[in-house]
């Protein structure tokens, strides 16, 4: 089983496929940028142009937040810096349900061994053995209590994870790279906005992942400062925004220079951002 550290050890920015899209995270994040009360009464509904367009639940609410809107806009493109969103517009319009519907347990055909070549001279006897075989074997350990893997249908043992053991290390390296992405993407969004866009993320395995994943960043940074010198794609770069927005807590837009430096350290600071 590929361990969590193994698998961020081999994650890297340039590697996590293309970008989720902005209006993704808009709304996961969106309780975080307006309020819970605000949250409940208007949706991001489409990016076009530059234009961020909001959906409220009445004209009252889209007036409102017209006159919020420089403190909406300030905030979306500190957490969104490369969208281009330079305007925001309020229209009424029905707001959906902000929770995601969790999507039907994918299941798969179990795989059975083919049966051996000259075991018996009539084909579909001895595939018809095979199968009660197969059918025996499963209605003796059902009886003793097992249960179907949830991906894959395999028997597992009773008490144990309902994920045989192949399906739960694929489970658990698919969510360590969708939220180390989002981490990298969007660490602002924090447990609340991230488990909205990775379906069956723990509050635990989030805070696993989100410590590993900041030290690894930090040797990455290390290696830098060691060097003195950034990689040619400048992804030590991307990497420190992240970094510092993880270890401070704070809305982007909150962060000021001295915090970037305190987080950072002089020297650190100085070979990404340039002597000030």
């Amino acid at each position: 089983m590929l361990k969590l550290s193994e698998a961020l050890a081999g994650w890297q920015p340039s590697k996590s496929g293309a970008p989720a899209e902005p209006l993704l995270l808009l709304e996961a994040g969106w309780e975080q940028i307006v309020g819970a009360k605000v949250a409940q009464n208007s949706r991001p509904a489409r990016i076009t142009g530059g234009t961020l367009t909001v959906t409220t639940r009445s004209s009252a609410w889209s007036h409102q937040l017209s006159l919020l809107s420089e403190h909406v806009l300030h905030a979306v493109a500190a957490r969104l810096p490369n969208a281009g969103i330079r305007e925001i517009r309020f229209r009424v319009g029905q707001i959906a349900d902000s929770r995601r519907p969790q999507p039907p347990a994918r299941r798969y055909a179990t795989r059975r061994p083919s049966p051996a070549r000259g075991a018996s001279a009539d084909a579909s006897e001895a595939l018809g053995r095979f199968r009660r075989d197969v059918e025996a074997h499963r209605n003796i350990r059902a009886s003793a209590g097992c249960r179907e893997c949830r991906r894959c249908g395999a028997l597992v043992p009773p008490g144990s994870d309902p994920l045989c053991a192949a399906c739960s290390n694929a489970r658990s390296q698919e969510l360590t790279a969708a939220t180390g992405r989002l981490l990298f993407e969007a660490p602002w969004l924090g447990y609340a906005g991230t488990v909205t866009l990775v379906d069956g993320l723990q509050k635990e395995e989030y805070e696993r992942i989100r410590s590993q994943l900041l030290a690894h960043w930090w040797r990455t940074l290390a290696r830098a400062k060691a060097a003195k010198r950034q990689s040619r794609d400048g992804r030590e770069r991307l990497v420190a925004s992240a970094y510092v927005v993880l270890q401070s807590g704070l809305a982007p837009e909150e962060i000021l220079p001295v915090t970037v430096r305190s987080i950072l350290g002089d020297e650190l600071h100085d070979l990404l951002y340039g002597e000030v």
